[in-house]
């Protein structure tokens, strides 16, 4: 991980700002962007002198492009791009407005296509770089009904992912894709759900940050493709696809 250069979105807390930390423990230089640049500073400050921090709004590609650009201008390259931003809504399905879906692709998926496409040139000079896209496993098992928006957000994210992969290895090999899907993770993301919600650590599963920041690093290091942050994950969702449609 030493002198590895990490850029971080969605860094001003929650998993982005354990993942920072994490990381930065370990000799890497890392990169933060959020929306709030006091929280976001905080961060930085905890990860030291190798850490720089970039106000931008994520659903903007100006933003997007102006994270890379002040990256590459204080460290001169950048080998992993995590798109971690993003957000829930808490609305059943019968009653989803236009802008809930619209919100929803905005937050979860164009902002993590910005940044893969704002980052790729760079990469594809290189033949070298590693996207990681942080989904969820409501992006394979829409199991909690007033997630449905989310879950069709994160299902587009999936895709988008395993098809970025599929064009750009074509022609550079060595640039890397990976989803990385937590489940419930002690954070304030549902607090901060559109339409509001319960707090996430409020639940007796939620998984610790430092759990999820954990394996998000090991994925920085194994280069793996797709993985879930915890045990367990990979049979339930094999099971539900399983006895979800028949032949014919």
């Amino acid at each position: 991980m030493k002198e590895t250069v990490v850029v971080i979105t969605g860094a001003s807390s929650g998993i982005g700002a354990a993942l920072a930390e994490l990381l930065s423990s370990r000799g890497a230089s890392v990169v933060l962007a959020a929306r709030r640049i006091e929280a976001l500073q905080a961060v930085a400050a905890r990860c030291g002198k190798n850490a720089l921090a970039v106000a931008a709004d994520v659903t903007r590609r100006e933003d997007v492009r102006r994270v890379r650009d002040e990256a590459l201008a204080r460290f001169e390259r950048i080998d992993v791009w995590v798109n971690n931003a993003g957000q829930g809504i808490t609305r059943v399905p019968s009653a989803l407005t236009d802008e809930d879906i619209d919100q929803m692709m905005l937050q979860n998926v164009k902002s993590a296509l910005y940044g893969m496409q704002e980052v790729l040139p760079h990469f594809k000079e290189r033949n070298a770089g590693h996207v990681i896209n942080i989904s969820s496993l409501l992006g394979r098992n829409p199991y909690v009904m007033p997630r449905a928006a989310y879950s069709g957000a994160k299902h587009f994210l999936n895709a988008l992912t395993a098809n970025f992969r599929m064009e750009v290895q074509q022609t550079h090999p060595g640039i890397r894709f990976s989803l990385v899907s937590p489940g419930v993770v002690a954070t304030d993301f549902g607090l901060n759900a559109r339409h509001g919600g319960n707090d996430s650590r409020s639940f007796p599963d939620a998984q610790p940050v430092a759990e999820v920041a954990a394996v998000i690093a090991g994925v920085i290091e194994s280069k793996r493709p797709d993985v879930y942050t915890r045990r367990g994950a990979r049979e339930r969702i094999l099971n539900y696809y399983s006895t979800l449609a028949e032949d014919p």
